[in-house]
């Protein structure tokens, strides 16, 4: 840190009881007070140099003279009546504000006499103070003492555009003066290694800084242009990460705010609030200049702070256009009220969800522009022809990286579904439009999907028929796996025309495959042709639905395994027959209650085509004679 000695006489200053005085031998004429304290000094040092003393004391015979609102107080007026007196004093840039501001309320200005306080100050600030990283750095904090006069002095604006520049050159041009930076620089110096960390030397630095100051001064840097916008992301992530961790670790003290009308509170809140918002104005506009887990875990902390919401959804937004980026867990956003009777903000991953399939809309063409012939000579065509096969490439890379997103983005809704399903709270609604929030065609499998539904069924054991039904809608049964069909099928609280139709696609497939094991092409009953071709499945690839399963994060009571399981022939037919049992006695209820009129539902039951419980037994039996065969 770099310092300035004025003055070569001996301290002299003493304390007298409540009064504050100078060691002469020339009695003191007259008493000065500055917040609550009594100095008694001598005119003509004094007058000499201040402005301002001459006045007041031009002007009011009385021998005391009050300076009630004096920048910097005791401490800054002591140092300026020490230079009026020549004793030493040390000027840095700890104190180089209240220095400045101090003389110039007392106008000790040039015209006053040559070579006056005021003057000193501006050459130490200009040449020393602005040309250090350090000294700027603190200086700018000192400012926030006194904003109005700083301000009016132009000392703010002058550190920041100083820092700016700093940022904006090359490290090994700038004075570090000891800093934490000046240590990452030298490390990285003397290993070699001048690469990322090293553009973003500054950071942690800045990073001290109040959010009001650091935002005027990351503007400066941004509005310079030189530095790259995933440095700009960097910086603000280590900012955050400064000042926004006490919030997730108080988060309950935050929801009791509004129970308490703790005034102490309310600003702490409002501060926080204020800080996340700028650094939300602050963000790059690249799309990857910062993490999707970052900006997820703004959203987060802009949910408990109750923010704007603007700001929510420009974070939802940006999230959106790299949504394939982020993790399970970073989508498990807590509710915006402590009062909410769910555990995760589902709507806020909704809203992302809907702008992610928005922005995957506008799909680039899919073939190349054809020319007329004759319209353009052959140079014209062939430069065109070029341009055109270039710009075919680079939609087809963008269109393929869009579809490679929608299937990262499907297995996290999946995985999304399995942690919220435990919440008994959750609505089915809102699981269901989650769920249809994906496209089909991203899902390559639907075991993880099975999973979430299975949870949710263990966590809502009140469900009716009817939304049971409605929950199992989603799920497509020809892309579930041999694993996940053989636990849906003993699943008791599954819809019975679920678990028909995982049967009967399960059979099928077993039966296809024994022919094609046998290496004859043997046609199936026409019954079973029926069917397959009614649902889309080509009879001669029966492994067309048939996908291996993924990873899920499901807790171990969660996860579902087949091992154990019997042969469809004997657990699997007993657990259907039980089921048609039990569904044909409530249809029958039902029935005679209502004087022999069938159902609704009964209807839906018989819309299965053909006669499912002779169906399954021929399945079964296929099934038998296929594993004797073998």
């Amino acid at each position: 840190m770099k310092f300035m000695k004025l003055g070569s006489r001996p301290d002299t200053f003493y304390t007298s009881e409540d009064l504050r005085c100078v060691s002469s031998e020339v009695s003191s004429d007259f008493t000065i007070q500055v917040s609550g304290s009594k100095y008694l000094l001598h005119k003509f040092p004094l007058l000499s140099k201040c402005l301002r003393l001459q006045r007041m004391c031009s002007e009011s015979p009385e021998s005391i003279i009050q300076l009630p609102e004096f920048p910097g107080g005791v401490e800054a007026f002591e140092l300026c009546a020490k230079f009026c007196y020549g004793i030493t004093i040390t000027i840095s840039a700890y104190n180089m504000v209240a220095a400045r501001c101090a003389a110039e309320y007392l106008q000790m200005a040039e015209e006053v006499e040559k070579g006056n306080l005021v003057y000193k100050l501006e050459i130490f600030l200009n040449s020393c103070i602005l040309n250090g990283w350090r000294d700027s750095i603190v200086t700018l904090q000192t400012t926030k003492a006194f904003p109005l006069w700083s301000e009016d002095l132009a000392i703010t604006s002058r550190c920041i555009e100083a820092i700016a520049s700093k940022v904006l050159s090359h490290p090994s041009k700038v004075s570090l003066s000891h800093s934490h930076s000046r240590r990452v620089r030298d490390d990285d110096m003397s290993s070699n290694r001048a690469g990322a960390s090293s553009r973003g030397w500054w950071a942690e630095d800045i990073a001290e800084l109040g959010i009001d100051l650091y935002w005027r001064t990351m503007i400066a840097i941004k509005s310079g242009g030189k530095v790259p916008a995933s440095v700009i992301g960097d910086a603000l992530r280590v900012y955050a990460s400064k000042w926004l961790p006490t919030l997730k670790r108080n988060r309950k003290l935050v929801g009791k705010k509004a129970d308490s009308d703790s005034d102490s509170d309310t600003d702490s809140s409002s501060k926080h609030r204020l800080l996340l918002e700028s650094i939300i104005s602050l963000l790059p506009a690249e799309k990857g200049a910062v993490s999707c887990s970052f900006l997820l875990k703004l959203l987060k902390a802009a949910n408990i702070l109750n923010a704007s919401t603007s700001s929510k959804m420009e974070l939802a937004r940006r999230v959106a256009l790299q949504l394939e980026d982020a993790t399970v867990s970073d989508l498990l956003i807590p509710p915006m009220s402590y009062k909410s009777e769910m555990l995760y903000d589902v709507d806020i991953v909704a809203t992302i969800l809907e702008q992610f399939m928005v922005q995957g809309q506008t799909s680039p063409p899919t073939s190349p522009l054809r020319c007329k012939k004759g319209s353009m000579d052959r140079r014209r065509r062939s430069r065109s022809a070029e341009n055109i096969n270039l710009e075919f490439q680079e939609s087809r890379r963008s269109s393929s990286a869009s579809h490679s997103s929608k299937l990262k983005v499907a297995k996290l809704v999946d995985g999304y579904l399995q942690q919220i399903a435990r919440d008994v709270n959750l609505p089915l609604s809102k699981f269901v439009t989650l769920a249809e929030s994906v496209p089909e065609f991203s899902r390559l499998d639907h075991d993880d999907l099975y999973r979430a539904i299975d949870i949710y069924l263990k966590a809502h054991k009140n469900l009716n028929k009817s939304e049971r039904k409605r929950l199992c809608r989603v799920l497509d049964c020809k892309k579930l796996s041999m694993e996940a069909c053989m636990h849906a099928a003993q699943n008791e609280m599954l819809p019975l025309r679920v678990v028909v139709q995982v049967l009967f696609y399960e059979q099928a497939r077993a039966a296809t495959a024994s022919t094609n094991c046998e290496g004859k092409m043997t046609e199936l009953p026409s019954n079973i042709k029926a069917l397959l071709a009614a649902h889309n499945i080509d009879p001669s690839n029966p492994n067309a639905a048939a996908f291996s399963t993924t990873t899920s994060i499901a807790a171990p009571e969660d996860q579902w395994s087949v091992s154990g399981l019997k042969s469809p022939k004997s657990k699997l037919s007993g657990t259907l027959r039980s089921k048609l049992a039990e569904d044909e006695e409530v249809e029958e209820r039902f029935m005679n209650q209502d004087g022999g009129r069938t159902p609704s539902r009964f209807k839906a039951f018989c819309a299965i085509p053909g006669r499912p419980k002779k169906m399954f037994s021929k399945f079964l039996s296929i099934n038998r004679n296929s594993n004797d065969k073998s």
